[in-house]
């Protein structure tokens, strides 16, 4: 059996180059501390450190028939990538909670409040806003019907009150039920009782909820 290598280093030796060990260990930490420090912080496409989430994102969407990339900060809401990013200051933020409703718009046809939602959780999304649905020369038949029952009165809720409107008889011809249906089996109707339930999450401040209810019944009535 051999023995094992005898060394020469002394005592003395091995404490010196334990500490030079030491020294360059603490340097290479310090330049690596350092070079995180100059890194970018992430607050760009493309500039996040590996295995965290990026900051901003390029989102692509098709807003009223336009399909269109916006980049965003991932915090962004939908709303504000619509209000501050695409300038469609029709939809409004009220509450900012989910509470009012002003912020209504419609995705995929189907009605949600816009300070509710990520603007990146809508990645190849439709998104429609009042803006979407007609203008003064071409009105919507809502928005018409709106108008000739004096169905505002600052206007502030109006456009998430149309497009609430325009989404929820959709869903009462899809026949989706609501609280107030009496028969879970048949077809939904669009009365009085459906759409004041249907519409309680459009809050007016104003009042005008009587003209409302007629501005949405004469549309489901022509539907009809």
């Amino acid at each position: 059996m051999q023995s094992p290598p005898q060394t020469t280093l002394s005592r003395r030796d091995l404490l010196v180059a334990g500490a030079a060990t030491v020294t360059v260990s603490h340097a290479s930490g310090t330049i690596a501390r350092a070079e995180d420090a100059s890194a970018p912080r992430g607050d760009g496409v493309g500039r996040d450190k590996p295995g965290t989430l990026p900051s901003r994102l390029s989102v692509r969407f098709a807003v009223n028939g336009t399909t269109t990339e916006v980049e965003v900060d991932t915090r962004t809401t939908l709303l504000d990538a619509l209000r501050e990013q695409l300038h469609l200051t029709g939809t409004k933020k009220g509450c900012d909670h989910g509470q009012c409703g002003a912020c209504t718009v419609m995705v995929n046809g189907v009605r949600i409040n816009a300070c509710l939602t990520l603007a990146v959780m809508h990645e190849g999304d439709e998104v429609t806003t009042i803006e979407g649905l007609g203008g003064p020369a071409d009105l919507h038949p809502m928005q018409a019907a709106f108008v000739r029952h004096d169905g505002y009165q600052c206007g502030y809720c109006t456009p998430g009150q149309i497009c609430s409107s325009v989404a929820m008889l959709a869903e009462i011809e899809a026949g989706i039920p609501s609280h107030v249906t009496p028969d879970l089996t048949g077809r939904p109707e669009a009365s009085v009782d459906e759409l004041r339930e249907r519409m309680s999450g459009n809050i007016c401040r104003c009042g005008a909820y009587s003209n409302i209810i007629d501005a949405i019944s004469d549309v489901a009535g022509r539907q009809s």
